[in-house]
């Protein structure tokens, strides 16, 4: 009796193991499950992507805008949050205003451009970057002035993946910047 009880399950077990390998119910579910993740995080990178660089193309143009206010003689007079405001005027709120750094200064002449200013000092443990206090500055120049315009900021990022990453800070940010160098008008 238990012999035939055992064999009678073992053929159960076995038509059911056979049916459920057949059956396809589901799969579609399990297989969405399994790429669900990868996909979505795809998509995320390509959206933070564009808004990134959205971003920058927004930070320059308001910086190419702010600095026709120099270029022209309408900027004399201004101090830095003056021209701030100008310069958050044009960034559609992409930006938290009070987190870019900004420096016009005059030069001698166009071969005194420094492109690689020291911004800001970051140190690996703990992770955190500070911005170089007394950085900021404003000067509108005068006519005939060569000036430089620069505008730093940290630009924070959702997705960060081991291979694809935007950042260049030990943070999760990554720090944009726009820079316009001119000489002013003679007004």
């Amino acid at each position: 009796m238990a012999e035939f009880q055992a064999r009678r399950f073992a053929a159960f077990v076995l038509s059911r193991s056979r049916a459920l390998v057949h059956d396809e119910a589901g799969v579609t579910a399990i297989e969405f499950g399994v790429l669900a993740l990868p996909f979505f995080t795809v998509i995320l990178a390509i959206i933070q992507t564009a808004i990134m660089f959205l971003a920058m193309q927004v930070l320059d143009s308001a910086v190419e805008d702010a600095s026709r206010k120099i270029r022209t003689g309408q900027a004399a007079g201004y101090s830095l949050d003056d021209f701030r405001t100008l310069v958050c005027a044009s960034t559609y709120s992409l930006f938290d205003c009070s987190q870019i750094q900004l420096r016009s200064e005059v030069l001698a002449d166009f071969s005194n451009v420094a492109l690689n200013q020291t911004v800001q000092t970051c140190t690996t443990t703990p992770a955190t970057c500070t911005w170089t206090s007394g950085w900021q500055s404003f000067s509108a120049g005068g006519h005939d002035s060569v000036m430089q315009v620069s505008a730093y900021y940290r630009y924070p990022l959702i997705v960060v993946l081991p291979y694809f990453n935007l950042k260049n800070q030990p943070d999760n940010f990554r720090l944009i910047s726009a820079i316009s160098v001119f000489r002013n008008e003679p007004y």
